[in-house]
């Protein structure tokens, strides 16, 4: 190793330190921002030139060290626990927020929720059947009747509202997932044409990265690595990114509640129509399971089978009322009367309403008892114990969805804290620690102080002998 080789070497320790302090500047100043994951400068020995010397010296050194280039610092593993746990995370609290949404629209229990209107309903049908001929004690029955019917088609409307509204929702969330596809795209292509010029991609990578978490966070997908800078997004087993190109998806199918049970709502590849994709997990799963029409076994979309109890709640109060009524004979001697019709071309929850205007259409008592027994008015008031009766359905319904939403929050809690702890795990790993980066500051600062200390050194050796050997004696 010659003393101008010497002069070499520093220089290269000179240019590593600067490296090292420049990503270190890099990490410190990201240390905040989101995704950014931090970096290292990989460096190795210069090893000596081949050959022996011109004047044998013995062993020589090498040559200094080599700047190999800057490591982003991720884990695959932990990058891929942080998508899993997040896309559970986002089916679950989607699907929470669903139910809770349901859960609201019933309004129970409360003092102004339909079993409350149900028990006022019933309970004055026995006022009346103590005083049939009462004209305020028909006038509360039908008052009460009234009120029962408009919760019923409140409740309703509150969840076809809530169906519009999440498909609403859907819409912008394909609308988001085509967008971030074609930003994975670009940055593929950025990501590849960079390193292919033998740039560094690392920041490139960090948005690429970020994008990928939150595309599996809504559609449950997972990223496949092309080994050439690019990777691959594959959703329901189909890729919407491979490398440079995108796809785009699209919901089909109703766009009200009353159409789902002819038109599924789901997500089909616009060059594919007609195909559903076999999504398993995220966010848009959920939203898309909620939006599915009822069906006989009751675990069809679960706003769709809210309004099918609402309707089936409508139904129950029509035909338990009027099995009884019917029987009967008002004060005026009117038989066969039905105390509540269904407008024919609605659904039963919007189109129940109350015949009777007054008196003469209330029946109160079995014909030929006399038209003030108010036999057929105590029967009424009995049907809030009967176990097949409207107060039955309604109970039913409300205890399956306070289930359902339980059940529901409760996995959205754990699977939160799963998630979170992926995370936990990830930016343990891979985030900016501020007091490490100042340590590694410090010496590589020194690093670069040490390194021209060694310029100067060898700079002083050059002096002495270009210019003052053989000048002694003179």
């Amino acid at each position: 190793m010659s003393t101008f080789s010497g002069l070499t070497s520093a220089y290269t320790g000179l240019n590593a330190a600067q490296q090292q302090l420049n990503v270190i500047g890099q990490n410190i100043t990201n240390a905040n921002t989101e995704g950014y994951v931090r970096q290292r400068v990989t460096t190795s020995a210069i090893i000596a030139a081949n050959g022996a010397p011109i004047i044998a010296g013995g062993p020589t050194a090498g040559q200094g060290v080599s700047v190999d280039g800057i490591a982003r610092l991720a884990n695959a593993l932990l990058d891929g626990q942080v998508r899993t746990t997040g896309a559970a995370n986002g089916y679950w609290s989607a699907q929470s927020s669903t139910m809770d949404g349901i859960e609201a629209s019933l309004g129970e229990p409360s003092d102004t929720g339909i079993s409350t209107s149900l028990q006022a309903f019933w309970t004055s049908w026995q006022n009346l059947s103590n005083r049939p001929g009462d004209a305020a004690a028909t006038s509360v029955v039908l008052q009460t009747a009234g009120q029962v019917i408009q919760q019923v088609a409140d409740g309703y409307t509150a969840v076809t509202q809530q169906w519009s509204a999440l498909r609403t929702a859907v819409n912008s969330t394909v609308a988001d997932v085509n967008q971030e596809a074609q930003s994975l795209a670009a940055l593929n292509d950025q990501i590849r044409q960079t390193q292919a010029a033998g740039g560094t991609a690392n920041d490139l990578t960090d948005q690429r990265d970020l994008l990928v978490t939150k595309l599996a966070a809504q559609t449950g997908g997972t990223a496949r690595d092309r080994g050439d800078g690019m990777i691959d997004f594959v959703v329901g087993g189909n890729a919407l990114v491979s490398g440079q190109s995108a796809r785009t998806v699209v919901a089909t199918g109703a766009v009200s509640l009353d159409g789902a049970a002819t038109a599924p709502v789901q997500l089909e590849f616009t060059d594919k129509p007609g195909q559903a994709i076999a999504l398993t997990s995220g966010s848009l799963t959920a939203n898309l399971g909620s939006l599915q029409a009822a069906n006989a076994t009751g675990t069809g979309g679960a706003i769709a089978e809210a309004a099918a109890s609402y309707n089936a709640l409508a139904t129950s109060i029509a035909t338990s009322v009027n099995a009884i009524h019917s029987t009967g004979a008002s004060t005026t001697g009117a038989t066969g009367l039905d105390f509540f019709g269904v407008t024919a071309g609605l659904p039963p929850a919007l189109g129940l309403t109350v015949i009777p205007t007054d008196a003469s259409g209330v029946a109160v008592s079995t014909p030929g008892a006399g038209t003030l027994s108010g036999d057929i008015a105590d029967r009424l008031s009995q049907l809030a114990t009967s176990t097949t009766g409207p107060d039955s359905v309604w109970s039913t319904f409300v205890v399956r969805i306070g289930n359902a939403s339980r059940a529901a929050t409760q996995q959205a809690t754990i699977t939160a804290a799963a998630s979170a702890n992926a995370v936990t795990n990830q930016q343990s790993e891979e985030s900016v620690n501020t007091d490490e980066e100042t340590t590694n500051m410090l010496m590589f600062q020194h690093a670069y102080q040490a390194a021209a200390r060694v310029m100067t050194t060898v700079d002083d050796m050059l002096d002495t002998l270009i210019n003052k050997t053989g000048l002694v004696g003179r």
